[in-house]
């Protein structure tokens, strides 16, 4: 109880900060699935964990990068929340103790990539969606994320003596689109099987991404036009003239 108490306080100042800092546009192409379920989504920021969890109501428990659970408070408030250590080396462990979170019940997300993405592009998806998915028969929900990766901070940083990109984002529009739920069966001991998982719900994810960034050039575009008749309504000749003949017909009393 304290553990999901503390989870939704931290949820309320992520969305708090969300609604502050971003233009956020999500769109849901289907319902989430009752029961245990696998997100999975491409990793452009930094801040993509947390933006994560205010899309849902149910508590997700999130494979994070290790080193930053080495950060005095922050790190202990991550693994107080439920959320999942992945260090180097040592996926299998971590793959584990999602695998049990979902017999439990609960939901897990995972970023396929492993990493920030490239600027503007996206890495190979690794094993561990697919080992997850065939491991446990769960579905997976796909989210593609896009931003504006011009207002992107891109910094090299230690953290823990562990050499780490962290790629800020602080403001601007941010763009989510969930789509429809993906099963697998299989063999997870077949790595063609997995590879072929992991691949084929990273494909998804990039889909889903393009749409995430189509909608974002439509709502600027609309946007610009908006702004283009409105400064065309402002310098229009009609009300240049009906200002001109204010002005000549105005008296100095």
């Amino acid at each position: 109880m304290i553990h999901e108490a503390w989870y939704n306080l931290g949820k309320f100042f992520v969305s708090l900060a969300a609604m502050a800092g971003f233009d956020l546009d999500i769109l849901w192409k289907a319902p989430l699935p009752e029961g245990p379920v696998i997100l999975a989504a491409n990793h452009p920021c930094t801040f993509d964990p947390a933006l994560l969890t205010t899309l849902f109501e149910r508590q997700v428990s999130i494979l994070i990068h290790g080193p930053i659970f080495t950060l005095p408070l922050f790190g202990h408030s991550l693994r107080f929340c439920g959320h999942i250590e992945v260090l180097r080396g040592t996926g299998g462990k971590s793959l584990d103790e999602a695998e049990k979170l979902l017999k439990a019940g609960k939901t897990v997300a995972i970023f396929p990539e492993g990493a920030i993405s490239p600027a503007g592009s996206f890495h190979d998806a690794r094993s561990g969606v697919g080992r997850l998915a065939l491991r446990t028969g769960v579905p997976v929900v796909p989210i593609g994320i896009h931003l504006d990766s011009k207002l992107l901070h891109r910094v090299e940083q230690i953290i823990d003596g562990v050499y780490d990109t962290g790629a800020y984002y602080f403001h601007g529009p941010y763009s989510m689109t969930v789509g429809e739920a993906q099963r697998f069966e299989g063999n997870v001991e077949d790595r063609d099987l997995v590879h072929r998982v992991s691949s084929q719900v990273m494909s998804r994810i990039i889909s889903l991404s393009k749409e995430s960034a189509y909608r974002m050039r439509v709502y600027r575009a609309s946007r610009l036009r908006w702004w283009l008749v409105a400064r065309w309504w402002m310098y229009s000749p009609i009300r240049l003239v009906r200002s001109w003949n204010t002005f000549a017909h105005a008296r100095i009393r």
